[in-house]
């Protein structure tokens, strides 16, 4: 079992060091990507998420949102942006519901059972709340800095299916989210206890 982090050992050297090493983590995590058939190609698969819910679940709550913070100003420093900030803005948003939801659960049951049911819910939150944000934010925001309308973002999607910015988010947004969130929900399912028994160790 892991100790819970009280809120006076929340911003601990000790605490503060393990975030940064997550943080780090997931910011190189971040340079490796790909994309899927059915995604706009601007949209691609990380897992960067690994490292937040490995501290949102180690730390607690408010360390894994702190480290998806962490993580994103990590990944402006080595990329920089090509999206005007919208990009990293969306990926905080979706990275922080996703890693708030799992580790509420999991540090309220800490068992397999727990961490089974909020990587679940927190694959749900993360794609409901994604869609939301690219609907009313998101491409809205992009949308204005580009000059182009939000059905015009269906021209990325290479599906003859997809003809509008609706179509986009039901057939391809929507999908992206839950296979993305799986993807990195899985590796960090399989490999936590080995992190967590590090992390003690060190």
């Amino acid at each position: 079992m892991e100790r819970n982090i009280s809120r006076s050992n929340l911003l601990s050297i000790d605490n503060m060091a393990k975030m940064a090493i997550f943080a780090a983590i997931s910011g190189v995590l971040m340079l490796f990507k790909f994309p899927l058939p059915f995604a706009p190609s601007f949209m691609t698969v990380d897992f960067a998420d690994i490292g937040t819910l490995m501290s949102g679940f180690i730390l607690g709550p408010v360390s894994g949102v702190l480290t998806v913070i962490l993580k994103n100003l990590i990944n402006l420093m080595l990329n920089g942006t090509t999206t005007a900030y919208v990009g990293e803005l969306s990926n905080t948003i979706i990275g922080i519901s996703f890693v708030l939801v799992s580790s509420l659960v999991y540090n309220r049951k800490k068992t397999m059972k727990g961490a089974l049911l909020g990587l679940g819910l927190g694959i749900l939150v993360m794609t409901v709340i994604a869609s939301l944000s690219n609907y009313f934010i998101i491409f809205p925001m992009y949308g204005k800095i580009m000059g182009k309308s939000l059905d015009e973002f269906a021209q990325f999607v290479p599906l003859e299916s997809v003809k509008n910015f609706k179509d986009m988010l039901v057939i391809s947004i929507i999908p992206f989210n839950l296979v993305k969130g799986f993807l990195n929900a899985l590796v960090t399912f399989l490999t936590y206890k080995k992190v967590s028994r590090l992390m003690k160790k060190y």
